[in-house]
């Protein structure tokens, strides 16, 4: 297949998916951008995969998620025995996320975690446990060692007598030590916490959530086989520098049904008039900060979106 025909196939994908995951330009609160991206250098020549790279690129897909989509739509071309630019990949076996073995998985957690909250401390962790929020996570921030294994103590006492279950934010071992429900790390944690580390978790019985942010981080989530996979970010967000664009919710849906197998979680400038189209996605939580510790009346902030996940589920 000469050149022209593999543009072909390309303007095809891109014509069939554009309108979902090409830029979509608003200028509202929930705006998503996407821009066209660097093309990045092929790994494979057959026609399939040169055209979605190109596609996908065009899309604005970073390099890392381009070549995850082109190397996936190659194998569903291949499994099929077809070039089909109707059907974006959702098969995890295109993406190699079928070979995982049950046994090494991390401890199981509820599919529907509910509304989360991200939390400050360990008061906040209380008060809103207390609330009726069903998941929290304390994001305790600070490099002193003997107030982090303080707050993560004063945390899981905190929750002691609601049934909320408590996930810490990186620091793992403080975590196992005060006997948290669960545990939450980020796509650079994975990087430090090794393999003999990751077993302790595992065996401890200790719930283990994963962040990604599109689909190489989510095939490296995979890997590890977590509790709980969040997705995101869906909407900007000023609360931490990201280092990729905000995804919005047609790759937020894509997500999720490639992702299915895991309880999932949706995070990242989620405002309570989007609930409704973030868990149409099929998403079984939505994680929120500002909309909890910056309400005039978080407890009556918590009732109110307790309501709206209830409403959209």
């Amino acid at each position: 297949m000469d050149s022209a025909e593999i543009q072909a196939l390309t303007q095809a994908i891109i014509h069939q998916h554009g309108a979902a995951f090409g830029a979509q330009l608003h200028h509202d609160a929930n705006s998503v951008e996407l821009t066209p991206q660097p093309l990045p250098p092929a790994l494979r020549n057959e026609p399939a995969y040169l055209a979605a790279l190109q596609a996908c690129s065009a899309l604005g897909f970073i390099a890392v998620d381009a070549e995850t989509l082109a190397q996936a739509w190659q194998r569903q071309s291949e499994r099929t025995n077809q070039f089909d630019a109707t059907h974006w990949p959702d098969e995890p076996r295109d993406f190699g996320l079928s070979s995982a073995a049950p046994a090494q998985a991390f401890a199981h957690c509820p599919r529907n975690l509910g509304l989360y909250g991200v939390l400050p401390t360990a008061e906040w962790v209380g008060r809103m446990a207390r609330a009726g929020v069903p998941t929290v996570q304390l994001r305790f921030k600070s490099d002193d060692k003997a107030a982090v294994a303080r707050e993560i103590k004063a945390a899981v006492q905190a929750v002691k007598g609601t049934n909320a279950h408590l996930f810490i934010n990186d620091h793992w071992q403080a975590a196992l030590d005060a006997g948290a429900y669960g545990i939450h790390v980020g796509q650079e944690d994975l990087d430090v916490i090794g393999r003999r580390d990751l077993e302790t978790i595992r065996t401890s019985g200790t719930r283990f959530g994963v962040s990604t942010h599109g689909y190489a981080e989510m095939v490296r989530a995979h890997a590890v086989q977590p509790s709980y996979i969040a997705l995101g970010a869906v909407f900007p967000t000023t609360l931490k520098k990201m280092a990729t664009a905000p995804q919005g919710l047609s790759r937020l849906a894509a997500y999720v049904r490639l992702m299915k197998q895991y309880p999932l979680v949706a995070i990242g400038g989620i405002s309570e008039d989007m609930f409704p189209a973030v868990r149409a996605t099929g998403v079984g939580s939505i994680a929120v900060v500002r909309a909890l510790v910056n309400a005039p009346d978080p407890e009556a902030a918590a009732k109110n979106l307790l309501e709206r996940m209830q409403a959209a589920a």
